[in-house]
């Protein structure tokens, strides 16, 4: 009985599934996907060009084409690869059109209260450092940008990465390594000169 079969514990059942059920007319389907990634894709946007009405738009036209190929897709990746190669080539044709990029950027989101026992002494240091980041990540190439933050921010592998970006596995291993290395580097350069200043 077909009832019996699509019955599954909440948040257990495979995006790939859940897609080809939306793809089938299952609208729940397409709100559970949406609810379980909405927050990262976002977050995804919003990191790597700094302006959240730009974000907003990328955003909802990566649901669009989303809603779009439900009818024929297939699942021959994993979900998550799928939507963000869409949200990658998204971004890249964005980057295309208004390149360069401005240098400073700033992340839409806000900094959370202090949390117990943090000191406003404690909080500027945590808050100079973030800013460095920040700062730094923003000089680092796009390339760069997109494979460092889908890895240290979405979890992803460098495989997965590597799918995203339809570039070779190599090539993602060292944009990882070189934005990593660039960001120790203008970090200690960045958090050095402050403290020099004082």
């Amino acid at each position: 009985m077909t009832a019996i079969q699509s019955i599954s514990l909440p948040g257990s059942e495979d995006d790939e599934l859940l897609m080809q059920r939306y793809g089938a007319g299952d609208i729940k389907a397409f709100e559970t996907l949406y609810q379980r990634h909405k927050g990262g894709l976002y977050r995804y946007f919003v990191r790597q060009i700094g302006d959240s009405a730009l974000a907003e738009d990328l955003y909802q036209e990566t649901w669009g084409r989303v809603i779009k190929a439900a009818p024929a897709y297939e699942a021959t990746a994993r979900f998550s690869t799928w939507l963000y190669r869409i949200a990658h080539n998204l971004l890249i044709d964005h980057v295309r059109a208004v390149k360069p990029l401005n240098e400073a950027q700033e992340w839409q989101e806000e900094l959370h209260p202090l949390p117990d026992g943090m000191t406003p002494a404690k909080s500027f240091e945590q808050e100079r450092k973030v800013q460095a980041l920040r700062h730094c990540i923003s000089l680092l190439p796009q390339v760069q940008k997109e494979a460092f933050l889908l890895s240290s921010e979405m979890g992803f592998t460098a495989p997965m990465i590597s799918d995203i970006a339809s570039v070779s596995l190599e090539a993602t291993k060292s944009r990882i390594r070189y934005a990593y290395q660039s960001l120790k580097s203008c970090l200690a350069q960045r958090l050095g000169e402050s403290d020099d200043e004082r």
